[in-house]
């Protein structure tokens, strides 16, 4: 089962795995606050493609498409993050605030629809 939440939110037992999937550590949280079992910085976006993205509803559509081509360009990361899911819950971490528009939403769907 793959869960996703804010890092500011606070950690649960339900959470699994938790994984931060943010190239960037989100700012004000400290690590024992993130309670965070891995960091795949991998997985996240590319620093250019977020910038491009700058999280515009009106954009996500192609920000998926060209998110999802990165995923695929990254085998190894995203075998990686697969194998965890295999073994249990995995909470997704992010740090951005909209809960509609947001990588790990998009991380999510490429793995949950076998994307790559």
């Amino acid at each position: 089962m793959i869960l996703l939440k804010r890092a500011y939110e606070q950690p649960s037992r339900d959470d699994g795995l938790r994984i931060l999937v943010e190239r960037l550590w989100p700012r004000g949280v400290t690590k024992a606050k993130a309670a965070l079992d891995l960091w795949l910085k991998d997985v996240a976006p590319t620093p250019e493609l977020r910038k491009w993205f700058n999280h515009d509803p009106a954009r996500w559509k192609q920000f998926e498409q060209r998110y999802w081509k990165e995923l695929s360009a990254r085998p190894a990361a995203v075998a990686l993050l697969r194998q965890k899911i295999k073994q249990g819950t995995v909470t997704l971490v992010y740090a951005a605030h909209d809960e509609e528009h947001n990588g790990a939403l998009a991380l999510k769907k490429f793995l949950e629809h076998g994307k790559g």
